[in-house]
């Protein structure tokens, strides 16, 4: 899978996730994007927020962050994005998120047109995609060649078939978990297939370079050139799960990125997963040699 340079853009929702502590930056596509920078990548993120204090004090942090807010609209009618995030026993996360919110209506400009085609890889998640004027956007941007990258993230009732199936169908590269995985399989019957046969069916399904399914605590699986890699993960005492996968992400990207072998890339993500999983809130900050310290010590 060649890629014409490694500039990258992620598009999606950027949000205050408000949890149980108090409130934290977050959305999957900001996430991800705010890894990357961390790890020295050249990365921008679109979204819009709200003329508001929370759009004002987003920006900000983005801005401290120092990761470009060129692409980041401001919607003056509707509010900065806000996420109650509830956690459980075992500190796994789910989400009440409102709506309509300022990330639902990123417009398509001219600028953010021509970032897209100058970008080697772009990064997009399914639940901005909730709303049309975002999600017509978001295909617009697709119809650009540089390489793909879907984050599936179903938030009930945010999981329409329909709306998915029309953004894998301009994708090159999958990222989804396990449970995500099954809604496919119950979409088109192949409940009956294991794991691995159903990912392989999956990559075919939709015309896919590579995927990678993500099982939390049990690890992952990664799929490419025909082959599979596993990794089981890494033992560290979970803090909460918000943005754990993003993390996974942004590693697995930034070691495909610097041409590590698979092996390498996935070793790579899982650590990083399970470093923000042991920190509060989605982008902890971090050096690399916390996230290389779990790498040499499991």
């Amino acid at each position: 899978m060649k890629i014409k340079n490694k500039e990258i853009l992620c598009v999606g929702e950027v949000l205050w996730d408000r949890l149980p502590s108090g409130a934290k930056p977050g959305g999957a596509p900001m996430n991800v994007a705010l890894h990357l920078n961390a790890i020295g990548l050249d990365v921008a993120i679109a979204s819009s927020i709200g003329n508001d204090e929370a759009g004002c004090e987003l920006k900000m942090f983005l801005e401290d962050s120092g990761l470009s807010t060129d692409y980041i609209q401001t919607d003056e009618a509707l509010a900065t994005s806000e996420v109650l995030v509830h956690l459980d026993e075992n500190n796994n996360a789910t989400y009440e998120i409102c709506e309509p919110v300022a990330w639902d209506c990123i417009r398509l400009t001219e600028s953010l047109m021509q970032k897209a085609k100058r970008s080697g890889l772009m990064i997009y998640g399914s639940l901005a995609s909730r709303n049309p004027m975002t999600r017509e956007t978001l295909l617009s941007l697709l119809d650009y060649d540089g390489i793909k990258l879907i984050d599936v993230n179903f938030r009930k009732p945010y999981d329409s078939q329909t709306v998915v199936e029309k953004l894998l169908e301009k994708a090159d590269i999958a990222k989804l978990n396990d449970d995500e995985l099954l809604v496919f399989a119950q979409w088109h019957n192949k409940m009956n297939c294991d794991e691995k046969s159903l990912i392989k069916w999956f990559v075919s399904k939709y015309n896919l370079k590579m995927v990678c399914v993500t099982k939390g605590e049990k690890g992952a699986l990664l799929y490419c050139n025909g082959e599979f890699y596993e990794h089981y993960g890494f033992k560290v005492i979970a803090v909460d799960t918000v943005g754990a996968g993003d993390a996974f992400l942004a590693g697995l990207i930034a070691g495909l990125l610097h041409e590590k072998k698979p092996t390498d890339a996935f070793a790579f993500a899982c650590a990083t997963g399970a470093f923000v999983a042991s920190k509060e809130g989605a982008t902890p900050k971090y050096e690399m040699n916390e996230i290389n310290s779990i790498l040499n010590i499991n």
